[in-house]
């Protein structure tokens, strides 16, 4: 039995103890990374309702494996991050927690979920299980699916508070069938994050809890934050209702951040899950985006890379 690396928000563990792996450099121009995303990333409760019976719905539950069993949207799919991710790590000998497969191994992980090149894929959150959530959207969109998928605004608990239907069932597994995927360059690593610190119009986002960024608590072997990175916590997107918050709010929390109209926002976390959250209400912005995956799990490993630790008042290597 495989132990899952999903992580809720409420239990995301500071200290990370993985070794390190540098992800390839994508080669990414500049006209690439400024196209916006032209789908809407969310849909209705409503929306959803309506749709449960199209033959083209891919539907999937992201969360804890005894609620899904205990209950979930009809039709909907168990998935937690094993599947979309690289298997079989090492994490005592140098294996990243959570890091984007190669396009061969990606798409067939994509076609055990029942994805095909014409599914419309619609992903939601179980509780409080968000950063989850717009992991595996973000992942969808890294393989070139991005258009034809979005996230349910609201996840199980809007569903449930509407009284909509919910089910024990699980749907019989129908294997997808995937064309080779059209890989988007919105994945880099620690080397193009060095390379364009305090670069104008690219902003890097520390999408971990202020204690993180601040370093109050420990997030890896050095505390602190990225040299250039701002803070703001993925928490911070969605609303008390977990709901993604109004445009105008999301515009002035990144503002607040140093994020202008048309800058791309390159965020990362712990592991590269909570950053997806941040990057998903940029998206929803207009903003390109990029995920640096390997995140201060593996950046504060690297003792050449900077780290500003506040409350110590100084910079950790050059």
């Amino acid at each position: 039995m495989r132990t899952s690396r999903i992580i809720p928000q409420r239990h995301l563990a500071a200290m990370l103890a993985c070794a390190v792996l540098s992800l390839p450099l994508p080669r990414t121009t500049t006209a690439q990374m400024m196209m916006p995303a032209a789908a809407p990333v969310t849909v209705s409760t409503n929306w959803l309702a309506e749709h449960l019976r199209d033959p083209n719905l891919v539907l999937l539950h992201v969360g804890d494996r005894k609620e899904y069993d205990k209950e979930h949207i009809p039709g909907a799919r168990f998935v937690d991050l094993d599947d979309i991710s690289v298997s079989n790590h090492d994490h005592e000998n140098g294996g990243l927690m959570l890091e984007m497969p190669k396009p061969d191994s990606l798409r067939a992980q994509l076609e055990r979920l029942g994805i095909s090149d014409r599914s419309r894929v619609i992903v939601y959150y179980g509780n409080d299980w968000v950063s989850p959530a717009t992991r595996v959207v973000f992942t969808l969109d890294y393989a070139g699916l991005g258009a034809g998928s979005a996230l349910m605004d609201g996840g199980m608990q809007a569903w449930k508070t509407e009284h909509r239907a919910v089910t024990a069932e699980k749907p019989k597994a129908q294997p997808g069938k995937l064309a080779a995927l059209n890989i988007k360059p919105i994945v880099v690593n620690a080397a193009w994050v060095k390379s364009r610190i305090g670069t104008p119009n690219f902003h890097l986002i520390d999408g971990r809890a202020a204690v993180y960024y601040d370093g109050v608590e420990a997030g890896g072997p050095r505390k602190g934050h990225i040299k250039g990175a701002t803070s703001l916590p993925f928490t911070e997107i969605t609303d008390d209702r977990l709901y993604l918050r109004k445009p105008v709010e999301l515009k002035a929390l990144f503002a607040k951040a140093g994020v202008a109209d048309g800058d791309t926002v390159v965020a990362y976390c712990h592991i590269g899950q909570q950053g997806t959250a941040v990057l998903f209400a940029a998206r929803s912005l207009g903003h390109p985006v990029l995920l640096y995956d390997g995140s201060f799990q593996e950046w504060s490993r690297k003792n050449e890379l900077p780290v500003e630790d506040p409350r110590a008042g100084r910079l950790s290597a050059q």
